[in-house]
């Protein structure tokens, strides 16, 4: 427990000494600094095992950094196609969040027209960075039974994933996950909290053919 609290204040020192530093090299200095770590604490207090896992693939140094550049270039894509998804750079990879608002209707799993349309444009950007793993995550919140939240959890991540693969995203490179209410990224306690709790997360990381590319020193532009 000591070195899982220890790992996230190195990180804070990393970033506090180097605020000159871009994304790609913030990216190389926690891979450096947190590869092996498996989870991660986020903003409203709660864990996210995207996050945890984006820190943990992390492989650090001169190929570390080939591979933040590469995800800069790409989050920088999925923010033009999608303004209205949560995107940020974590290490050598990158965290999308969709709230329900953006996916389903309460209680629901089938996608609206609206979350198809966005997914039809992230969907580009993965066929354009084909050399990456994407770990898709089902997430609800606190209402209704643990049970049900577990499998709504699973409905939801298997169905964008499953649409995404529809629209030609390679089948081999999805990892789907799911929650339930078991890692709320904010406070269950007001209906904008939970809205924002009903949610599906991806994360996308260099696979094996990109890391050995990185190693190499030569990586796709």
């Amino acid at each position: 427990m000591k070195y899982l609290l220890f790992v996230p204040v190195f990180i804070l020192i990393i970033f506090s000494s180097c605020k000159s530093l871009n994304n790609t090299q913030k990216g190389t200095a926690i891979g450096v600094a947190a590869g092996g770590t498996a989870g991660a604490i986020i903003g409203g207090g709660g864990k996210s095992s995207v996050i945890g896992a984006l820190i943990g693939a992390a492989v650090g140094g001169g190929a570390g950094y080939l591979i933040g550049n590469n995800m800069d270039k790409q989050a920088k894509a999925i923010k033009q196609a999608v303004p209205d998804a949560q995107v940020e750079r974590v290490g050598e990879g990158i965290n999308m969040t969709f709230n329900s608002g953006l996916l389903f209707r309460i209680n629901s799993s089938v996608l609206s027209d609206s979350a198809k349309y966005n997914l039809d444009r992230i969907a580009t950007v993965f066929n354009d960075y084909p050399e990456t793993i994407i770990l898709v995550e089902g997430h609800t919140d606190n209402t209704g039974t643990v049970q049900y939240n577990i499998d709504l959890s699973k409905l939801r991540a298997t169905t964008v994933a499953d649409y995404l693969i529809s629209k030609g995203v390679a089948k081999e490179r999805f990892d789907i996950k799911w929650y339930g209410e078991d890692q709320p990224k904010y406070p269950n306690d007001t209906d904008a909290n939970r809205k924002l709790n009903r949610r599906v997360e991806v994360g996308v990381m260099a696979n094996s053919e990109l890391k050995k590319q990185a190693e190499n020193g030569k990586i796709p532009n």
